[in-house]
């Protein structure tokens, strides 16, 4: 990424490769500097003379004189989920051993990613180089079970700490993470290989959306996606559009949001083609890429407007890049796949857009502009248009669309809105693999009826009420009847806001996706 204000840039920080492996070896075997133990409620349970039941606890308990006992009673460590304790040994294979609670039950891959996170959070503090992590009770799994638990654990995301904007950046020194107990053998192999990828992925799409919009202009990031066409020239192809060629393609709808600005909309089409076998299913992925969002004219005034997070509203093509990123090196066979955002800034000036003017989209409709800080459906129509003409079945775009979908469905979830029963099927099922959180929300067309305009063919906002919802209807407009389409609301879960980072969110669900629809 190239500076483009205040002489900001990111410091260049080789982070080191992870490299995972799965092990069948007795855990007072194992030497390094971090020994974790998932463990249930249940798994800390002892006897009438405070021993632990659970054989692996028991084990260890003995290894440490009945330490692991005396100090859980003592700090009170029951294994509730989110609790953890860690033990510093002066003299033992592994330095640390800690105990991280799973709660109740664990069978769910969230729970075992919060686990793989909460082991990655106790290597940062102890700056780790090698940790093993292995289940308390794990003889209970099926052999598919062990596949998808261990490949949960090891999308250990809490490991990075995005410090490229520090003064002093710190660079992440684990480098090694063993699993214990859940299997060997290729398959397993295979399945931490993924889950490697994907979590390249989406520390490639937080540092996309933690980046400022001094340093991630609409140009840079076409700048990232073309790199990512590089890297992975075997399978995916670059198409950056310039303003001009837009408008050839009378895309006046996304041109209108960028007029106001002084860096140049681009126009980013990715395009996956696995490098031999039949096509078999043609997939689009479509992002919203508003790299800064000031509301035009209708600025973002007052408390809770979020003005000063507005980089964070290309949320939608970070999750569409950080997934080129991933198929990009996991390949999958038979499906093509393009990746397509629409990139702008969203600013004020003379020559900007205006409450009351027209614009028309590329499939001919107009759009009365009743408020220019719903501007990134307007850029999502002209992407959509696009994404249909490539001739593909199955469109998915991804937007930090509005504030209404927050309120619905609070900072954690993401909203999904689609006429297609199968489409959701197909989504929903790659997120309870993924763990990430989706609620299928209502499309009532009756509501359209606050969308007319008595100018133009519609307006682009609606009253307050449903506002989720008629920004969706919205986007059906530009959508061909013959594809399957769906659109997810991330505008809450792109952030954590306590921690005033990005998440990744949408990534992993995606990729899943695109596998499930390859042969």
């Amino acid at each position: 990424m190239a500076h483009t204000l205040g002489l900001t840039q990111p410091a260049n920080i080789q982070h080191p490769k992870i490299s995972f492996a799965a092990k069948e070896i007795d855990v007072a075997e194992w030497k390094g500097d971090i020994l974790a133990v998932g463990v249930t409620e249940k798994d800390m349970s002892k006897d009438e003379n405070s021993k632990f039941q659970n054989s692996i606890l028991k084990k260890l308990d003995g290894l440490l004189g009945g330490m692991l006992a005396e100090v859980s009673s003592e700090e009170d460590f029951t294994g509730k989920a989110g609790k953890s304790m860690v033990l510093r040994l002066p003299s033992c294979g592994s330095k640390r051993v800690g105990l991280i609670g799973l709660g109740k039950t664990a069978s769910y891959p969230a729970s075992f990613q919060r686990l793989g996170e909460a082991v990655a959070a106790a290597s940062k503090t102890a700056q780790a180089n090698s940790v093993a992590i292995i289940l308390a009770s794990s003889e209970d799994l099926s052999n598919e079970s062990k596949l998808s638990t261990a490949s949960a654990i090891a999308s250990v995301l809490g490991m990075y700490e995005d410090s490229r904007y520090k003064s002093e950046p710190r660079k992440p020194k684990l480098n090694s993470v063993d699993i214990i107990g859940l299997g060997t053998g290729p398959e397993l192999e295979k399945k931490l290989k993924y889950a490697e990828n994907v979590s390249s992925a989406i520390i490639f799409g937080r540092e996309l959306v933690n980046s400022p919009a001094n340093v991630l202009t609409p140009a840079a990031l076409a700048a990232e996606a073309s790199n990512i066409a590089s890297l992975y020239s075997d399978v995916l192809s670059a198409n950056i559009l310039s303003a001009e060629q837009c408008k050839e393609l009378k895309m006046g709808s996304y041109l209108g949001v960028a007029a106001a600005s002084a860096n140049p909309p681009h126009f980013i089409h990715l395009c996956y083609k696995p490098s031999s076998g039949p096509i078999k299913t043609k997939l689009a992925l479509v992002g919203k890429g508003l790299t800064f969002d000031s509301g035009g004219y209708n600025i973002k005034t007052g408390a809770g407007c979020s003005i000063d997070i507005m980089k964070t509203d290309m949320g939608g093509s970070a999750a569409v890049l950080g997934a080129a990123k991933a198929l990009g090196q996991i390949k999958p066979p038979g499906v093509e796949v393009h990746f397509i955002v629409a990139s702008c800034e969203n600013m004020i000036s003379g020559t900007g857009m205006r409450p009351g003017d027209i614009i028309t989209a590329s499939n001919g409709k107009t759009i009365e502009v009743n408020n220019t800080d719903a501007e990134g459906r307007l850029t999502l129509a002209d992407a959509l248009v696009y994404a249909c003409n490539q001739g593909v079945d199955k469109i998915v775009d991804l937007a930090t669309l509005t504030g209404a979908c927050i309120v619905a469905l609070g900072p954690s979830i993401a909203g999904v809105f689609t006429p297609s029963d199968d489409l959701a099927k197909e989504v929903f099922e790659a997120s309870e693999v993924s763990g990430e959180k989706f609620w299928r929300m209502p499309l009532e067309e009756s509501y359209w009826e606050s969308m007319k305009s008595g100018v133009a063919d519609m307006v682009n906002t609606g009253g307050r009420q449903g506002g989720a919802i008629t920004a969706a209807l919205f986007l059906k407009q530009f959508v061909d009847e013959k594809v399957q389409w769906m659109h997810i609301d991330l505008a809450g879960p792109v952030w954590n806001d306590k921690k005033r980072v990005a998440t990744g969110f949408g990534i992993a669900t995606l990729v899943e996706w695109v596998l499930k629809n390859s042969s």
